[in-house]
């Protein structure tokens, strides 16, 4: 028996439209209804089809038909050719980022999340303790529903549904409207790669276009666990459409530069970083917070590693340019530098090894725009008394946006990383790190490689880790009986007895 829920459910519908020449006798609002039916029809089509092929995917499944999909999924990008094509594709649908560096991204975030699911047990009995009694099986979710951004339309999707078939779902993706070109290529390379070891193309489905609210509505409702990374907007949308849910909150990543540590590997590190396919990732630096004691040696040492540091006068200008009507200027968000120079005028001040910008500011709100996340080669500087004055100030950013995400910290004093750990509101403290390459799992530190960092409560998201692929897989837990092991109360509370006494 294949398991659908609902389909007659009206929720996520959108609001009654205004007919302005309603058939006579008809009722304006059954006809929105009617309508809104139409929209969504085709998506509890591919999510039916979607169950169907699940359920042949996981009978009689053993590791190796896990692993062989997920790796026909990787290989789909992973292939040189494929690869290059896809992240032309993206940069020329979405005007975001640059090739080069999409070509290494989705080449090293697949080669790593291959690395970690190697020897990743998803399928049958995973776990047989002794001690406890008991045996853990993995069971699949089921229909894994993701929405993707457009910041990276290939990476993401590819990511989560390496995920889901590792362990053992079907998927279907809802791609921002400028990704779904490239999404749809994806797709082609994946299906490609199924026939050559017989699995079904329903396993991984995308919504087809137009991509509308309705429809992805639709997708959160029926699917059995839903992964969103991207606008905030669409995370609350996730968390209250009755499905279970994993989003990942919004970036914008402080980094603590002290007087401790080596300068011109900090702003290499930093500038590597933040240019990295045009600052398109929710991990690259926002704001660089310095110690005051090596503010201007350090700011000589991001110009020689490419990041301008702007006059202070200049801050009003470039906010001006860069928020015009107080929204975001979309004509330099992940643009070359170029672009970016030419849109804010700063011709005057830059020159030819000009990689981003620094802007001096000591504004950190709603009221000081350059606190917040920019989605472009601009960075807001500020310069900190000391390191405690440094952390007071990423805490407000943080507070500001970004709560949850992360933090860097250049320092030589390893304590001083530990300290921010336990005091910034924070789900990963990044040490001495080019932080968007690390943030995300790196081939030199010990995260899961992926590209969607959960961030706590602080960030109002369910998970503090990584997305990775124990998030998509249930695990049913056989309990067999052990020798018993009951205290006494005095040995749970003769300590706190005696601490009452004192």
């Amino acid at each position: 028996m294949i398991y659908c829920k609902d389909s007659n459910s009206d929720a996520g519908h959108t609001a009654p439209r205004s007919l302005p020449d309603s058939t006579p006798g008809t009722n304006p609002t059954q006809e929105n209804a009617m309508s809104d039916q139409n929209e969504t029809a085709v998506v509890d089509n591919l999510m039916a089809r979607a169950r169907i092929a699940q359920a042949d995917f996981a009978k009689d499944a053993d590791q190796a038909r896990y692993d062989h999909a997920a790796q026909a999924a990787a290989w789909a990008l992973m292939e040189p050719e494929h690869n290059r094509e896809l992240a032309q594709l993206a940069v020329e649908t979405t005007g975001l980022g640059n090739v080069s560096d999409k070509i290494t991204k989705n080449h090293r975030k697949t080669l790593g999340l291959m690395r970690d699911l190697a020897t990743a047990r998803t399928c049958g009995i995973i776990r047989e303790d002794a001690d406890t009694g008991i045996t853990e099986i993995a069971r699949p979710i089921g229909v894994v529903g993701a929405v993707v951004p457009s910041t990276n339309p290939v990476a993401t999707p590819a990511n989560n549904i390496i995920n889901a078939l590792k362990c053992g779902n079907a998927i279907v993706l809802s791609p921002s409207p400028k990704g779904i070109e490239a999404c749809s290529r994806l797709l082609h390379y994946i299906h490609t790669e199924f026939d050559k070891i017989g699995l079904n193309h329903d396993l991984v489905q995308m919504i087809p276009p137009p991509g509308t609210k309705a429809r992805t509505q639709r997708m959160l409702e029926l699917s059995d666990l839903v992964i969103v990374t991207g606008s905030q907007d669409n995370v609350r949308r996730a968390y209250s459409s009755g499905t279970p849910a994993i989003g990942v909150g919004a970036g914008n990543v402080a980094v603590i530069v002290d007087e401790t540590c080596d300068l011109d590997q900090a702003a290499s590190k930093i500038t590597a970083s933040k240019t990295f396919d045009n600052a398109t990732s929710c991990s690259s630096e926002n704001a660089i917070i310095v110690a005051d004691a090596v503010y201007d040696a350090f700011t000589q040492a991001l110009a020689k590693a490419g990041g301008t540091r702007l006059p202070e006068q200049y801050e009003t200008d470039v906010v001006a340019r860069l928020w015009p009507d107080g929204k975001l200027n979309r004509h330099v968000l992940a643009r070359d530098i170029g672009v970016l120079i030419d849109a804010l005028e700063l011709q005057a001040v830059t020159d030819s090894t000009t990689r981003f910008i620094a802007v001096p500011t000591q504004g950190i709100g709603k009221d000081h725009p350059l606190s917040g996340e920019k989605l472009s080669l601009v960075a807001a500087l500020y310069r900190a008394d000391d390191f405690s004055h440094a952390k007071k100030i990423a805490t407000q950013i943080l507070e500001y946006q970004g709560a949850g995400h992360s933090v860097g910290i250049h320092t030589g004093e390893p304590q001083r990383a530990i300290r921010a750990g336990l005091e910034l509101p924070v789900c990963r403290v990044i040490v001495n790190q080019a932080h968007c390459f690390a943030t995300g799992g790196a081939f030199n530190n010990g995260l899961p490689f992926s590209l969607s960092m959960g961030c706590g409560s602080w960030g109002g998201n369910s998970i503090d880790e990584n997305l990775h692929w124990k998030h998509f897989m249930n695990t049913t837990k056989v309990v067999a009986e052990i020798k018993a092991d009951e205290p006494t109360v005095e040995d749970i509370f003769s300590d706190y007895w005696d601490a009452c006494a004192r």
